[in-house]
């Protein structure tokens, strides 16, 4: 059983796919590696044909900690205030949201799909805002699960817990991220797939590195090539 998806799957798992929509679902989740949340927020005003790019817009909600008597910043590991040294019982804790964006570029068949898409009258308008799929992520996950057992693709394994999972959005998001790995795992191959996959550490996208890697098998294997010949 196999703990990524390879090309030939995700093809497998495109031409399963009953309509335009869920095709480019599809290609976004992986030609694009966009996350769930991601895709599904896209407007077409995030689309640049001219360019060839789609424009990656997020936000995070954070929880700013600060002290009742002097405003001081807290971590959630503080028991009294650095500022005033009381003793902390309670926090103000103030949300605010985290701006950031990526513009990533878009392959030249899914800008293609994305024009007739559009042209076709796909997106939905939603308050004044033409949403590319107007669908919730319950039923995204459903479509790609939908596909890939209509194309006879069997459940992938975690590496880490052992576990079986149905094919979902992510493990598109993974299998790019490991074929693009496969294709340049060199310093600057691992920034630039740092930066197209919006990790904000660097540790989050090495363990891409790890899973592609062969050198591992490769070494141990040789490690015991005398012993069989003798």
């Amino acid at each position: 059983m196999k703990a990524y998806l390879e090309p030939a799957g995700i093809n497998k798992l495109e031409e399963a796919a009953d309509c335009l929509r869920d095709k480019l679902l599809v290609r976004l989740f992986y030609y694009v590696a966009s996350r769930v949340s991601e895709a599904l927020a896209l407007i077409v005003q995030d689309i640049d044909f001219k360019q060839g790019v789609i424009i990656i817009k997020h936000l995070k909600n954070r929880l700013k900690l600060s002290c009742p008597d002097c405003g001081t910043r807290l971590s959630k590991a503080n028991t009294y205030c650095p500022g005033c040294a009381q003793k902390v019982s309670k926090v103000i804790k103030e949300k605010f949201e985290q701006h950031r964006r990526r513009i990533l570029p878009v392959d030249r068949k899914t800008l293609a799909m994305l024009k007739e898409y559009i042209d076709r009258g796909g997106p939905v308008n939603r308050d004044g805002r033409l949403l590319l799929f107007g669908i919730n992520r319950h039923r995204a996950w459903q479509i790609i699960k939908q596909c890939a057992i209509k194309a006879g693709l069997p459940p992938l394994i975690n590496p880490e817990t052992g576990k079986e999972h149905y094919i979902s959005p992510h493990r598109l998001r993974d299998a790019f991220a490991v074929h693009a790995v496969k294709q340049n795992d060199s310093g600057d191959g691992l920034r630039m797939l740092q930066e197209h996959l919006g990790h904000a550490s660097i540790s989050t996208t090495m363990r891409y590195r790890k899973v592609a890697g062969e050198e591992h098998q490769q070494w141990y294997d040789r490690l015991w090539q005398k012993e069989e010949t003798e």
